[in-house]
């Protein structure tokens, strides 16, 4: 097996300089969180190989293209994706962080909605499918890296249909509200192209949930327990925090290099307290009111004056966009601000490095910190946080976290605030440097051993086994499905049979569904298929419902086939008048419709529709989120009151329906079955009323439910177009 890795960026950065080529190790939470997995893979004894593919930091001129093929693949196991400047520019700065971003952020009133970012979006995740193209082996698993290649799954999946993959998001996933601030085309082809995974991970469950909402609400898509069905694809959506190489950054303390480092901060800050701060410089770290509480807490506790200092690290990020140059500008004057207000001769309360820092100087500013202060206004996880616990040898130290980042979900024993109150981390800052050290020990042994669980190698041997597991629940249903093989033998055994019954749904077998019971009416191939087939030699056509008897007569009535109407209630043969299956009572009608007209009032886009011996609570056009949370509960309800009556609820598609509970279709298709010496029957249908009928049929028959669901049916098939395609086949 080999691991296919994607990524906007590879874990390296390719230089040019005069003509040669040269790589520096790449920055950023994702690339150190995977190289220790990744470090894993090399240094035991899995059979995983892997190869990561990535944008290589710059446009590379044409004929430098293969040497850095080559030596990315032979020195890094790395794959470049070539993509042009100006088309990086609208990709990367425009679409990436110009839009998704800050609404992924909660920033909305930042997001530039330009189409042509939008178009630049899509060609770049259409240049990587191209690129894996070129490289992707049938056994290889791929996994998807972030917000920048939302796209691909499904790009991939449509070129490559069995290929496992895997799509992690690594920032916040927005609720609903701000989710569908994206142009309606954009949101929807957005989490259609996530869809094309296998599965989905989010760091937390608050994300996975906004997800499924969005997939509902926007899609229509419900789900099992974090299980999407879509046409015949089955995602898996769940929630894997993700880890740090723990022991990398707990036994990197005692290191010769960060004992160095150690020695020389120390005799910088005597016998000072030390709050850390470490973070890319951007709007959403909340470094601004992190700035600011530290000047409440230094103007509320004078007496912590010259006693603690405040060292504040910020990694240069996307030089040149507006919103972080006003940032920078504002921490820039804030910093001054507060050193000019409080600082004397012999001590500087706030000590300001603006730069990348290197491993080993961060992790001895880490191990010598007192209080680590962590406080985006959002984030995905914050690996720092985790860093910082990792680092705390003698399990001191205090760790004050925004409750608005994914790590606070581990992180309980942290002193959690919200990082819009800077009284709040004032406070909190307080609290920290006042603990004592037996509390800190205490809960720095906790989140230790909970970090040292949970690492990152086991984060990603866990989203890889989700892979393989969706994998093999697909391969469960694909053998269910209609093979060429089977196929095949049933239009033989139907060519060669003397007499035939067919059996065949309307709604969602025939047809697709449609808002309005009216507007699913048959379409000229419908039609036309059933006349055709309705001609065939020694054959019965049976198009069973739940339709009204007048809706079918009026649909279809000039076609020789007979009818199942109301699920069973009425029957019709050719030639003949409609027929009650039997003695059937109405008088509960009466009783449960004002039930239903009062979820109909309730639900906006919800209607009832009342037949002979049947009534039915429509939500198709209702909000699907409420909506089926409302047939819930409608059924329950109807189940209650019904316990002494002799009515049947059933949960159709977008439908709650009360029937006669003597009623069904196959007792009304046992009609059709006893008229004669069939040697070949088919019966298909999609929903539950259909496995009345399959179970009633004999054990030669040929039975299809249309769908990916589990069935009385012999065999699936994934939607209304293969069923019209097999209609069409049988009849030629």
């Amino acid at each position: 097996m080999r691991l296919v890795i994607v990524s906007n960026r590879l874990p390296i950065t390719v230089v040019e300089k005069a003509g040669k080529l040269t790589f520096q190790r790449g920055a950023g939470g994702l690339v150190s969180g995977l190289s220790g997995y990744l470090d894993y893979l090399r240094s035991s004894s899995s059979t995983k190989e892997y190869i990561w593919v990535g944008w290589p930091g710059i446009a590379v001129a044409d004929e430098m293209r293969e040497e850095l093929k080559s030596r990315a693949l032979s020195e890094f196991q790395a794959y470049p994706v070539f993509i042009p400047e100006k088309s990086m520019e609208e990709f990367y700065h425009g679409f990436c962080n110009k839009i998704i971003w800050p609404l992924f952020h909660y920033f909305p009133s930042y997001a530039a909605y330009d189409e042509s970012y939008w178009r630049r979006y899509k060609s770049v995740n259409e240049t990587f499918r191209d690129a894996i193209m070129k490289i992707i082996k049938p056994d290889d698993v791929v996994w998807i890296h972030d917000y920048h290649l939302m796209l691909l799954p499904k790009l991939i999946r449509e070129r490559m249909p069995d290929v496992p993959i895997g799509f992690f998001l690594h920032t916040p996933f927005p609720s609903y509200e701000i989710f569908r601030l994206l142009p309606g085309k954009w949101r929807r082809e957005i989490l259609m192209g996530l869809l094309g995974a296998d599965f989905i991970g989010f760091h937390t469950q608050d994300y996975s949930q906004y997800f499924l909402r969005c997939v509902l609400r926007i899609l229509g898509y419900e789900h099992d327990m974090g299980k999407i069905i879509g046409e015949g694809h089955i995602v898996r959506v769940d929630t894997l925090p993700m880890g740090i190489d723990f022991n990398k950054f707990h036994n990197a303390v005692n290191s010769p290099e960060v004992q160095r480092e150690r020695y020389n901060l120390k005799k910088t800050l005597a016998d000072s307290k030390v709050i850390f701060s470490v973070d890319r410089l951007d709007y959403t770290k909340g470094v601004i009111n992190r700035i600011r509480g530290y000047e409440i807490f230094l103007e509320k506790n004078p007496q912590w004056h010259k006693k603690v200092t405040f060292i504040l690290v910020l990694a240069p990020s996307r030089i040149g966009m507006e919103h972080y140059q006003r940032t920078k500008k504002q921490i820039d004057g804030l910093v001054g601000e507060i050193n000019g207000r409080f600082s004397s001769i012999d001590w500087t309360p706030l000590l300001y490095q603006y730069g990348f820092l290197p491993f080993y100087p961060l992790i001895a500013r880490y191990s010598i910190s007192d209080v680590a202060l962590i406080t985006p206004l959002r984030d995905g996880m914050n690996l720092v946080a985790k860093e910082y616990i990792a680092t705390r040898a003698e399990q001191t130290g205090v760790l004050i976290l925004s409750e608005m980042v994914g790590a606070s979900k581990e992180l309980g024993e942290a002193i959690i605030i919200n990082p819009n109150s800077r009284e709040e981390i004032a406070k909190a800052i307080q609290e920290a440097l006042e603990m004592p050290k037996e509390e800190q020990i205490r809960r720095n042994t906790i989140m230790q051993k909970r970090l040292k669980c949970y690492d990152v190698i086991q984060w990603a041997e866990d989203f890889i086994s989700g892979v393989f597991s969706v994998r093999e629940e697909q391969k469960k249903f694909n053998a269910r499905l209609l093979s060429t093989h089977v196929k095949g033998q049933l239009v033989r055994d139907f060519g060669k049979a003397d007499r035939r019954l067919l059996f065949l749904d309307y709604d969602g077998t025939l047809v697709p569904f449609a808002g309005h019971p009216e507007m699913a009416g048959p379409d000229e191939e419908v039609l036309n298929l059933l006349d055709r087939l309705s001609k065939y030699p020694q054959i019965d056509v049976v198009l069973t419902s739940g339709r009204d008897k007048g809706t079918l007569q009026r649909w279809f009535g000039m076609l020789n086939i007979d009818y199942i109407a109301e699920h069973g209630a009425w029957i019709k043969e050719k030639g003949e008048d409609w027929k009650l299956t039997g003695a059937l009572a109405t008088d509960w009608k009466p009783h449960l419709l004002p039930i239903l007209k009062m979820y109909a009032d309730r639900v906006p886009g919800s209607f009832v529709e009342e037949k002979e011996f049947s009534i039915g609570w429509h939500y198709r056009r209702s909000n699907p989120e409420s909506g089926s949370l409302q047939a819930r509960e409608l059924t329950d309800e109807l189940i209650n009151f019904t316990a002494n009556i002799d009515v049947q609820v059933l949960q159709g598609s977008k439908v709650v329906e009360v029937r006669n509970a003597s009623v069904n279709k196959g007792v009304a298709a046992m009609h059709f079955i006893s008229r004669g010496s069939f040697d070949f029957i088919l019966a298909i249908g999609d929903d539950s009323t259909d496995e009345d009928l399959f179970k009633m049929l004999p054990g030669t028959a040929y039975s299809i439910r249309v769908g990916m669901t589990s069935s009385h049916a012999r065999f699936n098939l994934r939607n209304y177009v293969e069923v019209r395609k097999l209609i069409e086949e049988l009849i030629k």
